[in-house]
């Protein structure tokens, strides 16, 4: 998955749900589990959310009797790696060494920061 399409913050916070529930769940699962949070949704709001996570290829629909079984396509860690490609190539020209410069530069690197970074840099 190369080019995946952004998901908004509450797609990214039913992805959470979903990646928690592997292997599968349903949309009246995810229904209850935010309304145990207190976050009560229609059943056709949570299905347009889900069937846009279907179109971005975050998750496959199967459809078993009466219910329709939601899995990831892609795991929590591809998720991160992608959203990190993303924030480099947006902001940094997809360069490392100028997001590093960026947070030493406005002093978000501490010395400890540093010295592990220069710690895991040489024993790769």
């Amino acid at each position: 998955m190369n080019q995946i399409k952004k998901l908004s913050a509450t797609e990214k916070e039913l992805m959470e749900e979903i990646w928690t529930n592997i292997p599968s769940v349903t949309s009246t699962e995810l229904l209850n589990i935010f309304a145990q949070r207190g976050i009560v949704w229609k059943a056709q709001t949570m299905a347009t959310f889900l069937t846009r996570m279907e179109d971005k290829g975050y998750l496959t629909g199967t459809i078993h009797g009466r219910y329709k079984i939601y899995a990831p396509t892609i795991s929590r860690e591809e998720f991160k790696l992608l959203e990190i490609q993303h924030v480099l190539d947006e902001l940094y020209q997809g360069s490392v060494k100028n997001l590093i410069s960026a947070m030493y530069d406005s002093d978000k690197l501490s010395d400890k920061d540093i010295n592990e970074l220069k710690k895991w840099i040489l024993d790769k």
